[in-house]
């Protein structure tokens, strides 16, 4: 089990019920420390705190919907140090950008990350979308797609190459002898790349995981690719029970092609369960939810707009989705937008209809949600779900507290932590 940490941490979920005193919260790790305490005690493997270097202004050619709807992010690499100091065993996964984002400067960013976590630091690889992030770093536009996906492949083997430029043996501490370090055991990378080059070695001693956990939410070939290659946990945000058998066979091939064994990349499945201590109490929920979610069709079209980079507020709603298909941005959510648009549905309908977050839908009692996630994983295989919900208070409760020891009676879900590593515990599950 995981949770998916989206906007900055005291933003997101902002002007929910129970959202709790907002403005103590705005830029402040209480929400999400006490949420890192409450995830390790239900046996979640980790959080996952996601990134992005821009205020979306797709929508509409304006930043006025996101900034006036809370749509910010605070960097998520300095709260890593902050939850690790509430917990004792959970991972905490903070999102890079490997388009932008030096090589040299990440190895070595979670290589000191790792020392300070004490082994428990993940980092989650993206290649960012929209053109406007690019332009915050000096670039006119985003790189094409793939070429991108091609960059983060080498990006990650140099990455890797510098994590491994110490021999394990190489710290020596020998009081007597004046040695701090071996010399011998810590080479220079030589690094010269298509796109990188770097000199090496880290100046970092090797943490306690040695190679962070790497995450990666592959959903386009280029993605799938990059995470068969090298990570070892993958988001996927499929929809349907067979989507997700098919996503956990093409992984397990990719992975085998790589060398790799398939049981050694855990996937998950993004899902945003509505409880409630009966069915028909989840069902007015979800049903409510639904209803606002259908009545906000600006808040649709901004997303839609954000994650494929065309502006929807210049088309009319009720005519047949448009063609997205030179679109730059998240080619799989945007391949899922065009196959809900078929048959000539509107693009009120796409908009207002789909499931962004959802791999399937999980509404009830905790019982019956966990039954549903039972027979789901058993039939598509996989490893388990990544929590999308907004994280208020009562989310947060209803997770830890009501769903997670369901799970864990049926065997589902850890019990406890065995190793000291997030390496090791995610991988013994």
């Amino acid at each position: 089990m995981g949770w998916f940490l989206g906007y900055g941490f005291g933003v997101y979920g902002w002007n929910q019920t129970w959202s709790g005193n907002v403005s103590q919260d705005v830029g402040k790790p209480g929400l999400f420390a006490d949420m890192a305490a409450s995830l390790e005690r239900a046996g979640f493997d980790y959080m996952m705190l996601e990134d992005s270097s821009v205020v979306p202004d797709v929508y509409g050619g304006s930043m006025e919907y996101s900034l006036r709807n809370g749509v910010v992010r605070f960097d998520p690499v300095p709260l890593v140090p902050l939850l690790a100091s509430r917990t004792s065993k959970i991972g905490i996964i903070a999102t890079v950008a490997t388009t932008f984002y030096p090589p040299f400067l990440a190895a070595r960013l979670f290589s000191t990350l790792d020392h300070v976590t004490h082994g428990r630091v993940g980092i989650n690889l993206v290649t960012a979308s929209p053109h406007a992030a690019a332009q915050n770093y000096g670039l006119e536009q985003h790189v094409e797609h793939d070429l991108r996906y091609r960059m983060a492949a080498e990006w990650m083997q140099l990455v890797g190459e510098l994590w491994n430029s110490w021999d394990d043996d190489a710290l020596v501490m020998d009081e007597a002898a004046g040695v701090f370090v071996d010399h011998e055991k810590v080479r220079p990378v030589h690094f010269a790349g298509e796109f990188h080059r770097s000199r090496g070695p880290l100046n970092t001693l090797p943490g306690p995981q040695r190679r962070p956990v790497v995450c990666q939410a592959g959903g386009s070939p280029a993605g799938r690719e990059l995470a068969a290659a090298h990570a070892d946990t993958v988001v996927s945000a499929v929809v349907g029970v067979e989507a997700m058998k098919e996503y956990r066979e093409d992984m397990s091939r990719r992975a085998v092609a790589h060398g790799r064994r398939p049981e050694d990349i855990k996937i998950l499945y993004l899902v945003d369960p509505v409880l409630g201590d009966t069915d028909r109490q989840a069902r007015d929920r979800k049903e409510r939810r639904d209803r606002a979610a259908a009545a906000n069709l600006e808040g649709a079209l901004a997303g839609m707009s954000y994650v494929s980079g065309m502006d929807f507020s210049k088309f009319d709603p009720d005519e047949p989705l448009p063609d997205m298909s030179r679109s730059n941005g998240h080619q799989s959510t945007v391949a899922d937008y065009q196959k809900a648009g078929s048959g000539g549905r509107t693009l009120r309908e796409v908009a207002t209809g789909r499931r962004v977050v959802e791999s399937m839908e999980l509404v009830g009692s905790a019982e019956t949600v966990a039954s549903r996630m039972q027979e789901a994983m058993e039939y598509a295989g996989g490893d388990g779900f990544l929590i999308g919900s907004a994280p208020t208070r009562r989310t947060i409760s209803e997770i830890a507290d009501g769903l997670a020891p369901v799970l864990r009676r049926r065997g589902l879900i850890r019990d406890g932590y065995p190793h000291d590593t997030f390496r090791q515990n995610l991988l013994s599950f």
